[in-house]
């Protein structure tokens, strides 16, 4: 099941993120919040100039309220619907990146890769504090942000 949380301008700029907390807490709570068809998505709406030619990851209200965000859920884009493209824009505000109309989002590769890793070992260890020890989940996340990471890697983090 899908959840999208509605992120408006006041939400964004006065770093709000009680409702995002609530619906986190809640699948908590309830123990559904791995569940695999439990999936969470950002409505954004921020309003613009037209004429700013800025995508949302680029605005520094938003990625700020993000940055907040991961820092109480570090272990958030686990449970991302990917699918609909949320683990990339979910990166895109926390590492820096350029964006081209004609190649899209490309990341600072150190930065990325730097993210990629902390999320691991995060995730890794919230996985296992969860009660599950298949990475397989987590290898499939990293492999969406382009890194193909070896099992041995996995195997450390579980022993």
């Amino acid at each position: 099941m899908a959840h999208t949380l509605k992120l408006t301008a006041d939400v964004l700029t006065q770093l709000d993120i009680t409702a995002a907390q609530q619906l986190i807490d809640s699948l908590i709570e309830k123990g559904t919040l791995l569940d695999s068809d439990v999936r969470l998505a950002f409505d954004i709406d921020f309003p613009r100039d037209p004429t700013d030619p800025r995508e949302l990851s680029e605005i520094p209200e938003i990625r700020l309220w993000f940055i907040r965000l991961d820092a109480t859920y570090p272990w958030l884009p686990f449970v991302l619907d990917w699918e609909a493209g949320e683990l990339g824009r979910y990166a895109a505000m926390l590492v820096p990146h350029q964006f081209s109309p004609k190649d899209g989002i490309r990341y600072n590769p150190e930065a990325l890769e730097i993210f990629v890793m902390n999320k691991i070992f995060v995730v890794a260890n919230w996985l296992q504090q969860q009660g599950v020890q298949q990475m397989t989940r987590l290898k499939f996340m990293t492999q969406m942000l382009g890194y193909e990471i070896d099992d041995g890697l996995f195997d450390l983090l579980l022993s």
